[in-house]
């Protein structure tokens, strides 16, 4: 009969990058003083780093590391973000903006739409972003913090120094960082202990060393070195509904001032991200192999970039979609390792920080319990697919007919969870959502809005207003948003203004 360990406490974390630091950080703030933790990653090997646009989430985890907002900023760079503007996605010249936060006031039996609509039906109504907060704020580039979180936001940060900012504070707290490759994945010939024939036991790496470990985090990105490879645990293909396979990204100097939210350029092929900085802007393009060939794309890159180039373009080959488990045995795949979809809600770094939390949550103390892996990879891929389905309706509702990208997305079969969401909104004007699902009903809503669908009806209690009491519920809500808009300064001095004690200290800034 096999006895348990005393202990589970070491740690091996395969690789770096944002993925490999975050876990590192929160490990090590919340259990840094029972585990032996220790992060494997070369130099000599590159990581994707263009994760540069996140969303309201990361506060959180930033608040349970304690980490000093402006300081932060200050090292990476980082500028505020209040939502995206998704240009061309319904059609050729037609844009709309996803804001973070929410949109006027909501009644318990039905939402701020059902009013607006109404309003609209009455020709009382302005554009739905009126009475949203954050995006009037966005295009009169102004951001402050504002009392009672009045502006919900996020953040464009330098993934490359975000990553040295968590290092930073994780090998102040104990965490050790073990530079060079991995040769091979070592796993247990017998059980022992708590340790299984099978399990992962060690990485042994080129120059000869060994690193033994109990739990073992693969951050080795779409390689999955250890889940993936050792492990052999399989991949579910997404690209029918998610045809975009590619990316290159570049970054070019600054020409004008940060805006507070990111730019989604449409294009035949995909799609293109522009990312404001403090110092430079973040660029990428994100397509298709059957639209656009690997040596054009960064030409056509090129040809729609503002500045100077700072870095020369490089082509990433992805596979939308996820591993069957993220949880297998005694190891745990976290960021590109486990699953991608593609950066077009800004989700990457969110589903690190929800596997860092969750992992913190069901963290194993004498050996791995299966309840607990089936729980993780249960929550895991539903948090995925949910987000699937969201970047989904964004391709699949459109009007463009320039390519065969665009027919192809829009014509195709989609799952029954997404054709739900969107029937009953065009129907009924309704959105619900679970209580664990990333994306609220003001997404949900502004996006389907956005991209063309237009509900059929309203909630019957928008009728019990008059004309003059709806005319005056929405002129308030519209007054609101422009005052509190009105007294905020620029963004970017915002910005700069707050970093200023960290910048004497010498932190950002330098390309």
């Amino acid at each position: 009969m096999n006895t348990a360990p005393r202990t589970f406490d070491r740690v091996v974390i395969a690789g770096g990058g944002t993925a490999g630091w975050m876990m590192a950080a929160l490990m090590s703030k919340l259990l840094g003083k029972r585990l032996d933790i220790k992060l494997v990653e070369s130099e000599e090997i590159g990581t994707v780093g263009v994760g540069e646009a996140t969303i309201p989430a990361l506060l959180t985890f930033h608040n349970l590391l304690g980490i000093n907002e402006a300081e932060f900023m200050a090292a990476t760079n980082a500028t505020f973000k209040l939502g995206i503007n998704f240009e061309g996605w319904k059609a050729i010249g037609e844009n709309y903006f996803h804001s973070f936060g929410s949109t006027g006031n909501d009644h318990w039996s039905a939402g701020f739409q059902h009013f607006w609509m109404k309003g609209r039906q009455e020709g009382l109504s302005r554009q739905y972003t009126d009475y949203n907060p954050e995006t009037v704020a966005a295009f009169a580039n102004r951001f402050a913090h504002v009392p009672n979180s009045a502006l919900n936001y996020a953040y464009h940060l330098d993934a490359s120094r975000y990553a040295k900012f968590l290092r930073a504070m994780s090998e102040a707290a104990g965490v050790q960082r073990i530079e060079g490759k991995i040769a091979r994945v070592i796993q247990h010939e017998l059980d022992t202990g708590a340790a299984r024939a099978g399990d992962i036991a060690a990485l042994q790496m080129e120059d000869g060393s060994r690193i033994d470990g109990d739990l073992f985090i693969d951050c080795t990105g779409f390689r999955s070195m250890l889940l993936g490879e050792t492990l052999g645990v399989g991949y579910e293909d997404w690209s029918y509904w998610l045809p975009c396979d590619r990316a290159v990204a570049v970054q070019t100097a600054s020409v004008r001032e940060a805006w507070p939210y990111t730019r989604s350029i449409a294009h035949r092929f995909g799609w293109q991200w522009r990312i404001p900085l403090q110092h430079r802007v973040g660029n990428g393009l994100v397509y298709s192999s059957k639209e656009l060939s690997d040596a054009d794309a960064p030409e056509v890159l090129k040809a729609n970039v503002e500045g100077e180039l700072l870095t020369q373009p490089r082509v990433i080959r992805f596979l939308p979609g996820q591993r069957h488990k993220v949880w297998e045995r005694n190891c745990i795949a976290v960021g590109l390792a486990g699953g991608f979809v593609e950066p077009l809600e800004s989700t990457s770094i969110h589903l690190i920080q929800r596997h860092a939390i969750r992992l913190m949550q069901l963290f194993p103390a004498g050996g791995v319990s299966q309840a607990d892996v089936d729980e993780f990879n249960l929550q895991s891929k539903r948090d995925l697919e949910h987000i699937r389905d969201f970047i989904v309706l964004h391709y699949h509702v459109n009007a463009r007919d320039d390519s065969a990208l665009w027919k192809h997305v829009r014509e195709m079969e989609i799952l029954p969870s997404l054709r739900h969401r969107i029937e009953l909104f065009r129907e009924t004007g309704r959105v619900f959502r679970p209580s664990d699902e990333l994306f609220a009903e003001n997404s949900w809503i502004q996006v389907m809005m956005g991209q063309g669908i237009t509900p059929q009806c309203y909630h019957p209690v928008a009728d019990l207003m008059g004309r003059q009491e709806l005319q005056k519920f929405l002129g308030d809500i519209e007054l609101r948003v422009q005052r509190l808009v009105a007294g905020l300064p620029a963004h970017q001095g915002y910005v700069s203004q707050l970093c200023a004690p960290y910048r004497a200290q010498g932190l950002g800034q330098a390309a």
